[in-house]
Parts: structure tokens; C-alpha cells; sequence
């Protein structure tokens, strides 16, 4: 090797150290975030936060963003709104993070909405309803598949009415959720011509429905419209269980969280049985998008690993589709600018594992992905009759549809 030769390869061996030790000492992009790890939202908080750690070791594993590792810096919000503003004062002023994903849920979600718009963050949704709706923060970006705020409404009030419902009942938390749900089922149910013969919120703490289940059966409502919390929910169930609903109703459900939680689905079993409830992400066919069984073979493995909820359908793959959209962002971009970025969110298409999404100027789905599924044939105790197609049927919307509503809610519990 002459001395050329040997001069040329040192300089290269240099200059690719010195790129090397650049990427090397770059620090890493924080993203930020509070999670309910304990308290009423921990079931979800703890898989939104397991698919989000999974595309964080996905994309480091590609290099990070920009060349740059990504890490996450979590805290407990403990299912209350009372901890999140202090927990994002923190991250923007102490952790000083690059990025901002919202907490898990509405509740806890919308008392920073205020804070990050006036500090000029972009902020991921994670799952809360309508919190941007009075703020107006042009860098919000829900990864939830709501869409339009009435979509949720108008699709349960439709199916109902398809079944020839004409009146409605009204049962919803006395929560910032559960009302703005009630609200729009109000508004859609005016605009439809269809009387509303029971209206009542109820108290988050409370435990015993039996006496609200008596007094809507009195009403003799065709439609019953339920928005309500996990412990709630099952609660209700339990309370419909033990005293019906009468033959005229001709769909129940709607708009009960945690329906969709592994450890509520077992412990209720065959008491879902004909409930028609949202979801968002079912093991049908047409619903598995470019890395979608990827993504569950991982979670499926470490969700065991964690103990969080085994299924994860509800939450975990849009955690990993908000990180998703971050790193289509940047690397479209090559920019870890906010405007810069929330201008490319806005402006396309982008691919995930739950699909195409598309925003609107509010920073919600511009078209609902929601989706209204009846339960069918669930047995008591078993997990694992829910990883196969079948037991929740999806009748909207129709480009997703697997079947048709069976009625009178009475029949369908059989």
C-alpha cells in the first residue's frame, strides 16, 4: 500500500469516526408525557404507554429520529386531572422536553389544554373527546378515531332507529366525557325527530345503579345511551343484569369505557352479551393495516412481561400510531420545529398501523374510524375467545361491517 493510498484511508477513517461521534453525542429527543398508572384509568393508561414504548424501541432500533434516540419521559398522573398541570409545567420547565403527548383520557387531558397552547406546543391527543373544542389550540392532534364531534351519537342513535327506534334515554357520568357525549346525543337526537323520555347524569363515585336502571325502565325508552366510566359500566351491567330492560329497547350501550379492557371483558363475560358499544380496533380482517400483526405479536409477548392488559386492542396500537405520526413528521420535515411540524400533520395523509388518518381543522380524524360492535356468544371466563373474530361484531361503520344489529336488546342477550 503506498503512502497515498494509506493517507486517504486515514482521512476517511476520520472523517467517518467524526460523523460518528456526532451522532453519537447528540442528545436525545425527549417526549414527554403523564400516564395513569394507578387509579380508574390505569388499565388504559399502562397499555397506551406499552405500545408508545414499542415504537420507541422500533424507531431507536432504526437509528432514532434524525439520527437522534428518542426517550420518553414519564410521569403518574393517578387518573386525575388535579396532577396533570403541574406534571406538564414540569416537563416543559425542569425536563425540558422536545415533544408533548397528552395523558391518557379526557379528564385528565383537558386542564393542560390552556398551558400547551400558550406555551406554543404541539400536543398528541391520547384519547380524550372534545377537549380542543373551547381552547381552539391549532396543535392538537387526537389519535383517537372519533372524527366529528357527533359521530359517536349518530351512528348508535342510527342504528337504533334502523331498528325502529323512535325515543331515547339518556344515562351519562357526571364527567367532562361522559357529558359532551350526552350533549351531542342530545343535539343529534333534536335534529332527528326522536323524543328524549329519560335524561340523567349521575355521580363518578357512585355504585349502585339499581334504583336509575328501575326509573329508565319507567320511561319505557326505545334507545338507551349510556356514557360511563370502567367501574361504572360494570356496574350498570351488573345492575341491567339483575333487573332488565324490557322488551321494547331495541339496542343498550354506546358509549361505555372499558367494554374494551381485557380484565372488565372476563370478569362480565356473557353479562355484554348483546350490548352495542364503541371500539376501535377489533381482530377482523379488514382492519389490519402494513405492520398491524407485527405490532400485536410484540405487545402480545411483553403486554405478559408487563402485566397489562393481554389483548390491548383499545389503546396500544394508537399509542404506537402516535409515535407513528411524529416520525413521519420529522423525517418528512427534518425538523423538530412545532409549526413546522403540526403544518405537516395537518397538510397529509398518513400511514399507520390503525390505518390511514386524515385531520380536520381541529385537529380530529377528519372521518370517524369509530367503531359500533355488538357483543355476540361471550362465555363467562375466557380471555381468549376474544382474539378471535366473531365475539364483537361490527355493524359501523359500513365500509368496516361484519354484521347486522340483532333486536330487541332483550333477544340479543340470550
Amino acid at each position: 500500500m503506498n503512502r497515498r493510498t494509506m493517507f486517504g484511508l486515514v482521512a476517511a477513517a476520520i472523517m467517518l469516526g467524526g460523523i460518528s461521534g456526532t451522532n453519537a453525542d447528540e442528545p436525545p429527543i425527549k417526549i414527554g408525557m403523564s400516564m395513569a398508572q394507578t387509579g380508574g384509568l390505569a388499565a388504559g393508561g399502562k397499555a397506551s404507554l406499552l405500545g408508545i414504548e414499542i415504537w420507541r424501541d422500533d424507531i431507536n432500533a432504526k437509528g432514532g429520529l434524525l439520527g437522534r434516540k428518542v426517550e420518553l419521559v414519564v410521569y403518574d398522573d393517578k387518573s386525575s386531572a388535579a396532577e396533570t398541570p403541574a406534571i406538564y409545567a414540569k416537563l416543559l420547565d425542569v425536563d425540558k422536553v422536545d415533544l408533548l403527548f397528552a395523558p391518557y383520557a379526557t379528564v385528565p387531558t383537558a386542564p393542560i389544554m390552556p398551558l400547551v397552547k400558550q406555551r406554543g406546543m404541539l400536543l398528541m391527543g391520547n384519547f380524550s373527546f372534545q377537549v380542543n373544542s373551547k381552547v381552539g389550540h391549532d396543535m392538537w392532534f387526537n389519535i383517537a378515531p372519533w372524527g366529528p364531534a357527533d359521530s359517536w351519537a349518530t351512528a348508535f342513535l342510527g342504528l337504533g332507529q334502523k331498528a325502529g327506534g323512535k325515543t331515547v334515554a339518556l344515562l351519562a357520568a357526571d364527567q367532562e366525557f361522559a357529558q359532551n357525549l350526552a350533549k351531542t346525543a342530545r343535539d343529534v337526537a333534536k335534529s332527528r325527530g326522536m323524543p328524549i323520555v329519560f335524561d340523567q347524569a349521575y355521580p363518578p363515585a357512585t355504585v349502585e345503579f339499581s334504583s336509575i336502571i328501575r326509573a329508565l325502565n319507567a320511561a319505557k325508552p326505545d334507545i338507551v345511551y349510556v356514557a360511563s366510566y370502567p367501574p361504572d359500566s360494570a356496574a350498570i351491567l351488573r345492575a341491567v343484569n339483575e333487573i332488565g330492560v324490557g322488551d321494547n329497547v331495541k339496542i343498550f350501550g354506546g358509549a361505555m369505557v372499558g367494554l374494551q379492557f381485557a380484565g372488565v371483558m372476563e370478569n362480565l363475560g356473557s353479562l355484554m352479551n348483546g350490548v352495542v358499544n364503541f371500539n376501535t380496533w377489533l381482530p377482523e380482517p379488514s382492519m389490519y393495516f402494513d405492520g398491524t400483526k407485527k405490532f400485536f405479536d410484540t405487545y402480545t409477548k411483553r403486554a405478559v412481561e408487563a402485566k397489562v392488559d393481554p389483548l390491548g386492542y383499545y389503546l396500544a396500537p394508537f399509542g404506537y400510531a402516535m409515535g407513528q405520526l411524529v416520525e413521519q413528521a420529522v423525517n418528512a420535515t427534518k425538523s423538530f420545529d412545532q409549526k413546522t411540524l403540526a403544518k405537516y400533520l395537518r397538510e397529509h395523509t398518513h400511514n399507520t398501523i390503525v390505518g390511514p388518518i386524515i385531520f380536520g381543522p381541529d385537529g380530529e380524524w377528519k372521518e370517524t374510524a369509530t367503531l359500533e360492535a355488538q357483543f355476540r356468544g361471550v362465555k363467562d371466563k375466557n380471555i381468549d375467545q376474544f382474539r378471535s373474530a366473531g365475539k364483537q361484531v361490527i355493524l359501523f361503520p359500513d365500509r368496516l361491517k361484519t354484521g347486522d344489529l340483532v333486536f330487541p336488546f332483550e333477544d340479543a342477550r340470550q
